[in-house]
């Protein structure tokens, strides 16, 4: 008898290689071998493929059928090959076309009915097996939807291994069945909130603009009713549209995290905001077997919301120092390391103390000096000093919101318009270098003799370097910032004035 011989797909993070999957039929005694590093999930796949072959009426060997799964070294995680192994075995003992199922990359999980399951990660799959040259792929109802958004892919929808063997050349008669749908695939928020809806706060709101223009990360302190969280909801909508390639992969990961994907790729930036409890896994991502990414995973090309930051665990939030610097997330297993995208810009919002009244005009703190010490001594030195921006958010007066209501306020429209120039100005600037944000361009260039800003214009961090008020890591920020805000005010080189703001957006939240 032939070898019969497909393929699917295993995924390690976002990135997946093709797996061939063999079967042969021998005359040894009856048995089912998997073979190849598979984990439990995957190798409950011999149950679950003998019970589906026999239900659905297309029969399965009483000999032994031993099946590969190759690479033999590359571990392989999921109940994701179902679909693959069902049908190797099934060409190896005749009963569809071998030719036909080497062409196809296959992946689902059957049911004890025959029924195929939609399953987590179809997207990313899909994906790899593109990059890898292949231009036909078999999935189940449920997620065909996803799998054909990847551009130039071949998909095949079916709701049962029937199905799929007829197909592929199976002489038997179609049963109807209902297909198994994934729940709520529609159930994605498109609503953008306006940023016009913030009263007063206005260096809040320019502190916004900066952000979305350069991709500086935030962080905004004040108590209770200052509008910190309602600040940050908005800074997804003034950011620029996902490009196609973008879109792919934030839907690649909401795929991958068993999240709804919708039937189009998305345009819109993605807003994430972990509850405090949340840990480490959670956060950054984890789990056993199939590696899943967390919220700040998921986040990439969008926004990181950390509300209540100073509650969250010290070494939950330290995790994300090596992700700001780096742009990946890399988890490490005792054999393998998944990395995911690590390109989001983070937001942290923070009360000044326990109570949250400290430094409210309105309001007397009852927290000790050193109590606010250590409330606020959750975040570390190391991680603030990443953030560019650090702002502090006063309450608003009845005064001031009668005043406010009387004026014209910046729109979300219009501010994405002006983050659009914005960043158009600094892909020029940037033309032929790695970096397309201010935000990712390291100090020594910004310092280099080509873009230098004259000691004129850099007198106030100058000072503040000297007399330890900023780091030489926060000098370079403040720098980036400063190129932003002239970027957002349309001149080709930063100001005394420029600086001077961005070292206030920088130093705010201490005065």
């Amino acid at each position: 008898m032939p070898i019969g011989r497909t393929h699917a797909v295993s995924l390690l993070g976002l990135r997946g290689a093709v797996v061939e999957i063999e079967a042969d039929i021998s005359s040894n005694l009856p048995g089912f071998i998997l073979i190849g590093l598979p984990d439990t999930a995957l190798n409950e796949a011999k149950d679950r493929v003998r019970a589906a072959a026999i239900n659905s009426g297309c029969g399965w060997s009483h000999r032994k059928v031993t099946v590969n799964l190759s690479p033999a070294a590359l571990p392989k995680h999921g109940s994701g090959f179902d679909l693959g192994i069902a049908l190797a075995g099934l060409a190896a003992a005749g009963t569809v076309d071998p030719a036909s199922i080497e062409r196809v990359v296959h992946l689902g999980e059957l049911g004890l009915d025959g029924r195929l399951r939609p399953i987590s990660g179809v997207l990313p799959a899909v994906v790899s097996a593109s990059r890898a040259g292949f231009s036909t792929v078999m999935v189940p109802t449920g997620n065909a939807d996803e799998a054909a958004l990847v551009p130039g892919m071949r998909v095949i929808g079916v709701a049962s291994l029937l199905d799929a063997v007829i197909w592929h050349g199976g002489k038997f008669a179609p049963v109807p069945v209902d297909p198994i749908l994934r729940p709520g695939d529609d159930e994605i928020a498109t609503e953008t909130l306006d940023l016009a809806d913030v009263i007063g706060n206005d260096d809040a709101v320019e502190a916004m603009l900066v952000a979305a223009a350069g991709g500086h990360h935030a962080f905004l302190l004040g108590p209770p009713g200052a509008g910190k969280t309602m600040l940050a909801s908005r800074l997804p909508g003034l950011l620029p549209p996902l490009t196609p390639q973008d879109a792919i992969e934030v839907s690649s990961l909401r795929s991958l995290a068993g999240l709804p994907v919708g039937r189009a790729l998305p345009t819109r930036p993605p807003l994430e905001a972990p509850h405090h409890t949340a840990t480490s896994a959670a956060l950054i991502g984890g789990g056993s077997g199939l590696i899943r990414p967390g919220a700040a995973a998921r986040a990439s090309h969008g926004v990181l919301l950390l509300d209540e930051a100073p509650e969250f665990p010290t070494s939950v939030l330290d995790a994300l120092r090596q992700p700001l610097e780096s742009g990946v997330i890399s988890i490490h297993r005792a054999n393998s390391v998944a990395h995911f995208p690590g390109t989001f810009q983070l937001v942290m919002a923070a009360n000044p103390c326990a109570c949250g009244q400290f430094g409210a005009r309105d309001s007397e703190c009852t927290c000790t000096p050193m109590a606010r010490r250590r409330y606020l001594g959750r975040i570390s030195g190391p991680l603030l000093d990443r953030i560019d921006i650090q702002l502090r958010v006063h309450r608003i007066t009845s005064a001031r919101m009668r005043l406010a209501g009387e004026t014209s306020r910046l729109s979300t429209r219009q501010a994405a318009e002006r983050v659009l120039a914005a960043r158009a100005v600094a892909a020029v600037r940037l033309a032929g270098t790695p970096w397309s944000r201010n935000a990712h361009v390291p100090g020594t260039w910004l310092r280099g003799r080509a873009i230098r800003l004259a000691p004129a214009t850099t007198s106030s961090i100058d000072r503040a370097l000297e007399r330890g008020g900023i780091t030489m890591r926060g000098y370079d920020r403040v720098l980036r910032l400063s190129w932003t805000l002239a970027d957002l005010d349309g001149v080709t080189v930063p100001s005394a004035e420029h600086v001077g703001r961005a070292l206030y957006l920088r130093k705010a939240m201490s005065s």
